[in-house]
């Protein structure tokens, strides 16, 4: 397996081989074979040498991801998603409602 990316993007490149999936779904996808990797006995500095990553990484994808498989990574990538919509909405409200209580508490 290629060498997965970590938090710091210039440090190690995103892998490509695996074709037809976007970047993000072969990030999630390396990530969690690595983490299966942890789970079947494979220790923490190994796997950080073997993949170029720290051990910080691996354990913050462990509290990110541990237990997941694809599927559930999508799904939680798309609920993200949909609350970062949702709470740009609101914002997007709530200054309009204040906006219009500013004006409204304007005397003519």
């Amino acid at each position: 397996m290629a060498a997965l990316p970590t938090t710091n993007r210039s440090k190690v490149p995103a892998a490509r081989a695996l074709k037809g999936l976007t970047k993000a779904d072969r990030i999630q996808k390396q990530i969690i074979a690595v983490l299966k990797e942890h789970e079947a006995g494979a220790k923490t500095a190994d796997l950080a040498r073997k993949h170029g990553v720290s051990e910080a990484t691996i354990y913050n994808w462990k509290a990110k991801f541990g237990g997941m498989d694809v599927s559930e990574a999508k799904r939680l990538r798309a609920l993200e998603e949909e609350n970062a919509k949702l709470k740009k909405l609101l914002a997007e409200q709530m200054l309009d409602a204040a906006a219009l209580r500013e004006l409204l508490s304007k005397k003519w």
